[in-house]
């Protein structure tokens, strides 16, 4: 059977080895291939074979990433939502003040969540020109000495990326790179925290992981909830409470694939291949344009439209009928996004290429 192919923005498609490997491991778990009496969905956390698991998860994450030995990975729940609150919880120090870079509706978002938690301060924003450029660092306004300073690097729904992160700054970096994390190699020393939900390139919705460094984790006060605390979750190995097993086991079979297709140099490699071949078709035609500016387009999320609601309404309902799925833009802004994560094969992009060419011909 040939699946559509899913353009969702998250969660997002899988690689289909991947899903073979959780169809075989339904019915019954086998670690290293020892069945476990149950299936996946089943097995304790507390059990041999899943500590192992989430081990081998963390070294594998580490591998990819070159991740140092001075920083600690977490697996943790809440998705983006529940960093927005995490961080300024674990790292705002009282009577200091967070820098934030508002470059789209997520970095907003997790600016005014921030603002329950502590002094913040805008150093730019994007939102008046409509999010179609990240404002430039020599254009920031920074505070004279922040608790840390945080960027979204992709913006899901307005899709810019930010490719090169800052540098020279007087105070920790906080990534929130769930939407292009593990498309492309990262230098997580350059940052005091890096955060990413998986559902966009690493695996299901429902686990978000947490990389930060070992200095950063004891500004927390033992006032934060257990559960919320980052050095607590460090010295639980992420097992504190009961974890989401499926969604780390998932999680763990997908490193595993970037690792056998190449590594993040790989994963890169295809992001600008792909990308390039879906923005040369809008950069080309005649009905589709695409807003965000050159210099900040993301290689993950896509977003376009033709300039008419109903043109755009037409153009998915086209798609739809093709296997071409979730081209909707989102509905703050409209429009069609193209979200090419790690598992969209090439083959995906241009069957949406010879539907825009197909579509703008008979138009």
């Amino acid at each position: 059977m040939t699946l559509p192919y899913n353009f969702s923005p998250g969660p997002a498609m899988l690689p289909p080895e991947v899903l073979q490997q959780i169809r075989d491991d339904l019915p019954e778990w086998k670690w290293k291939g020892v069945g476990q009496g149950a299936s996946i969905m089943e097995v304790s956390h507390r059990g041999k074979a899943f500590e192992a698991l989430i081990a081998e998860a963390e070294q594998d994450l580490r591998d990819l990433l070159a991740i140092p030995q001075n920083y600690r990975v977490l697996f943790m729940q809440g998705g983006a939502w529940g960093q927005f609150a995490m961080v300024p919880m674990n790292l705002l120090r009282a009577g200091e003040t967070a820098d934030y870079l508002v470059s789209g509706g997520w970095s907003k978002s997790a600016f005014e969540e921030a603002q329950k938690f502590g002094s913040t301060h805008l150093i730019a924003s994007g939102e008046s020109g409509g999010y179609k450029q990240i404002p430039n660092q020599r254009d920031w306004t920074r505070s004279a000495s922040p608790s840390y300073t945080y960027v979204c690097s992709n913006e899901t729904v307005y899709g810019n990326e930010i490719h090169h992160l800052p540098t020279g700054l007087n105070s920790p970096l906080i990534v929130d790179a769930s939407s292009h994390f593990l498309s492309r190699p990262m230098d997580v020393s350059a940052c005091g925290l890096i955060y990413a939900g998986a559902q966009k390139n690493v695996g299901p919705a429902g686990v978000t992981m947490v990389i930060v460094r070992d200095d950063l984790l004891d500004r927390a006060p033992n006032s934060i909830a257990s559960v919320f605390h980052y050095k607590h979750m460090a010295a639980n190995k992420s097992l504190f409470n009961t974890p989401p097993v499926f969604a780390i086991y998932v999680t763990a079979l997908t490193l595993k694939w970037i690792k056998a297709q190449g590594g993040l140099a790989e994963m890169e490699r295809r992001a600008t291949a792909r990308s390039s071949m879906l923005y040369d078709a809008i950069d080309t035609s005649a009905l589709f344009t695409a807003p965000v500016s050159k210099a900040d387009r993301s290689r993950m999320n896509v977003v376009f439209d033709s300039g008419n609601v109903e043109t755009d309404a037409k153009f998915v309902a086209f798609c739809e009928v093709r296997g071409l799925m979730s081209l909707k833009g989102h509905r703050v802004r409209g429009g069609m996004r193209a979200s090419i994560y790690n598992a969209m094969p090439i083959a995906g992009v241009e069957a949406l290429v010879a539907a825009m060419r197909e579509f703008e011909a008979s138009f």
